[in-house]
């Protein structure tokens, strides 16, 4: 079916396209209420990976592996009130939903000699705890004394104490810290009280999600509205464009809750994205609608629509393999979906400009005629033609070797930025410095050893000495590690009871008399987060103090070269915890960003290339997109922007809008140049028929993306600049680098120097 046959069968069937849409609309909206959110990054770890099964595996044999604190801070929390209301969060936390163990000063183990014997039982009786000032000082000593508390529930100032809680593996982790935070907050307590850890990140973030999706795209809505009315100055010009996308937004949307998905915080970018891709298709049928003259508006929007068919069309396809290079290319299972379901909104946007839009101007008359058409043109020659399209395509036809040298030494500078590029996944950096969540993390690093949950897995007899002797050189090889203070497994309350005995704090080297001592230990609470009921496996639990992705990179390192050495036959070691987790996340951004782009070029390039049947031109239509996002690297790498679960996406999602104004330009090029023979003319008319839909839409567009630095969340803050950058520079490479291109091929091609002298 040619494209002048398809036209005319989109205004034939005007009033169904128009039904069939609005019935889809309702149908996929009425779904949005159900939409919920997901910010776990161990979800976005594919099932099978063996980082991600190790870290489960811990939270199904040990009660839980996601671990969360309440901060008590006050002047001395040896007061009688305050470890009344240390006992009374304790409590708290206990009789929650979906949780497995609580540890604090009034619940924690303690091994005492009483009358020459041992005596396990808690820290401090939590029905007499004390209130004599003598009794709290002794208390005080007593505990700053023993390392198994001072650094890891008390603060060594005896200012700040912990209430830390586990999770059970399948509870909602973000339902258990919201209904935490609301029952501690009602408790109305006098000390200062701040919540950290996983769980209650993953709360925040979900509130600041909710948060940007209320506020960020209803302004990114009134953002691109305005420019619309200012570019178009009319009330079509602003609608359709606007209605496309939000139809685009709602279907993907819908979709998504139906089957069974759920928003995260990359995903959260989709309406965004969707909102400025859909508009941007629009926007080129409008304005080849526009520049389409004719006494007969039926024959004229025919025509219209049966030419900008074919590069709106291309435009999408080629947004489509951009971002559908993700789910080929990506590890990470949220940027998966996320390619997914941006390529099937991308494709909903792509089909409602190319038919809903024509067959609602089809039924509303909404077409010019000639002369309203030729004095908008008139008026547009004096706003934008004459003041800047045409000596702007001037300069460009005047100077091509200017430009290419700017361009050039660009690159060059940005390639020596690109070195400089960090990553980082610790969702600690996903709130601004200020926020309370980033402060209790800072609090957690200085006085508690962090909040990143450390787990070594021995497999082996637990009641052997030389497995409980290899635990114990485990311990002080980890706290040699400048972010790991403090340890604790069974090896640990061994050596205890054997001190507390009289002799010496060691493992015992007979096993009878370990297996004595566990006897005593056996019904403790804190036994089966330490060991399996067979005895056949253990585990060390420290906490990690760094948020720095090189640091964590260097401890996993550090870990798994004395794990090589150490692990034998009768004592298997593996390490496992947030910072493995956030290790593997790492090295798979990087491993996302390389293939998913590769893979993203050669989809878009071969695209081109086969619909306007020539791999040069498909060559040419890159260069400028490529350009730019070589630029972004080296900005990212100049301005210390770090590549994470957000930025990781821009360039391929760079590459997939950006190219589009590539492919305009040279669709446009090419049919003007096949009439006229001509370069210079068919530039010029490129670049001010083309180019005037290119500067509205990168205006639009980027103005859109920079509402996201009103986010509440940091790398949404760098994904709305960055991909306002790509757009803005593939802007400006289509409407210089790519004519530049364009002549220097054709001088060569055609021997036009005469055109460009």
């Amino acid at each position: 079916m040619t494209m002048k046959r398809l036209a005319k069968l989109i205004i034939k069937l005007k009033w169904p396209i128009i039904i069939i849409v609005l019935a889809l609309t309702t149908f996929f909206g009425l779904q949005l209420k159900n939409l919920k959110i997901d910010a776990d990054v161990i979800n976005s770890l594919p099932d099978d990976d063996s980082t991600a099964v190790l870290y489960t595996n811990i939270g199904n044999k040990y009660g839980g592996n996601t671990m969360g604190m309440v901060i008590v801070q006050a002047k001395n929390v040896f007061n009688t009130k305050v470890l009344e209301d240390v006992r009374q969060i304790t409590d708290t936390v206990t009789f929650v939903k979906g949780i497995s163990t609580v540890t604090s000063l009034t619940d924690v183990i303690d091994i005492k000699n009483v009358d020459g014997g041992i005596e396990i039982g808690k820290l401090i009786d939590e029905y007499d705890i004390p209130k004599t000032e003598q009794q709290l000082d002794s208390l005080k000593a007593y505990t700053l004394s023993k390392d198994m508390y001072k650094g890891s529930i008390v603060s060594a100032d005896g200012t700040s104490t912990l209430v830390i809680f586990t999770l059970l593996d399948n509870a909602n982790k973000e339902e258990v810290a919201k209904t935490i935070k609301e029952k501690i907050t009602k408790l109305k307590l006098p000390e200062k009280i701040s919540f950290g850890g996983i769980p209650m990140m993953m709360d925040d973030v979900s509130s600041l999600m909710l948060l940007d999706l209320r506020n960020l795209i209803p302004l990114t809505f009134i953002v691109i509205l305005l420019i619309l009315l200012i570019s178009f100055r009319s009330a079509r010009g602003t609608i359709l464009p606007l209605t496309t996308a939000s139809i685009s937004i709602v279907w993907t949307l819908g979709l998504m809750q139906l089957l069974g998905y759920k928003l995260n915080l990359v995903s959260i970018n989709m309406p965004v994205i969707l909102l400025a891709v859909g508009s941007a298709y629009t926007i080129h049928v409008l304005n080849r609608i526009n520049e389409e003259k004719g006494k007969n508006r039926k024959k004229a929007l025919i025509k219209a629509v049966a030419y900008i068919t074919i590069p709106v069309f291309l435009s999408g396809i080629t947004t489509v393999f951009g971002f559908m290079s993700f789910i080929f290319g990506a590890y990470l299972t949220m940027i998966r979906n996320f390619g997914l379901f941006t390529s099937i909104g991308v494709a909903f946007a792509l089909l409602l400009s190319v038919v809903f839009v024509p067959a609602v101007i089809s039924a509303f008359s909404m077409v010019k005629s000639q002369k309203s058409l030729q004095q908008q043109k008139k008026s547009e020659d004096t706003l934008m033609g004459k003041l800047f399209l045409i000596p702007f395509s001037n300069l460009i036809i005047k100077h091509p070797k200017y430009i290419t040298v700017a361009w050039v030494a660009l690159i060059v500078l940005s390639i020596w930025g690109m070195f400089n590029i960090k990553t980082s996944v610790n969702m600690t950096n996903y709130f601004r410095k200020n926020n309370p969540v980033r402060v209790t993390e800072d609090i957690m690093q200085k006085e508690f050893g962090g909040s990143l949950p450390v787990f070594v897995v021995f497999k082996g007899d637990m009641q052997s000495p030389e497995v409980l002797k290899k635990m114990i050189q485990t311990e002080d090889y980890m706290k040699k590690s400048p972010d790991v203070s403090s340890t604790q497994s069974v090896a640990d309350l061994i050596e205890q009871m054997n001190d507390v005995m009289g002799e010496g704090k060691i493992i015992p080297n007979d096993k009878a008399k370990i297996e004595n001592l566990w006897f005593l230990l056996d019904g403790q609470d804190v036994m089966p987060q330490l060991v399996t009921n067979d005895l056949r496996e253990g585990i060390i639990q420290a906490r990690f103090a760094s948020a720095d992705s090189k640091d964590m990179e260097d401890f996993v390192k550090y870990m798994n070269k004395y794990i090589k050495t150490n692990s034998t036959k009768n004592c298997q070691i593996e390490l496992t915890g947030m910072p493995s987790v956030y290790v593997k996340l790492n090295s798979s951004l990087i491993r996302s960003q390389f293939s998913s782009l590769t893979l993203a070029i050669i989809l878009v390039v071969l695209a081109v290339a086969l619909l306007l049947r020539s791999f040069s031109k498909g060559i040419y239509a890159a260069i400028p997109i490529l350009t730019t996002i070589i630029i972004l690297f080296g900005f990212m790498g100049f301005a210390g922007i770090a590549l994470d679960i957000a930025t990781v996406l821009v360039a391929s999602v760079a590459l997939g809008m950006g190219i589009d104004y590539s492919i305009h330009i040279i669709t446009h090029f090419s049919h003007e140049f096949d009439e006229l023979k001509d370069v210079n003319l068919a530039i010029k008319d490129s670049i001010m028929v083309s180019g005037k839909a290119i500067i509205i839409n990168v205006v639009s567009v980027s103005a859109g993306f920079l509402v996201l630095m009103f986010s509440h969340i940091v790398p949404i803050q760098n994904f709305g600049l960055l991909v306002a950058m790509s757009m803005v520079g593939a802007g400006v490479g289509s409407l210089t680098l790519l004519p530049v291109i364009l002549i220097l091929h054709y001088r060569r091609k055609e021997n036009v120097n005469k055109y460009i002298n």
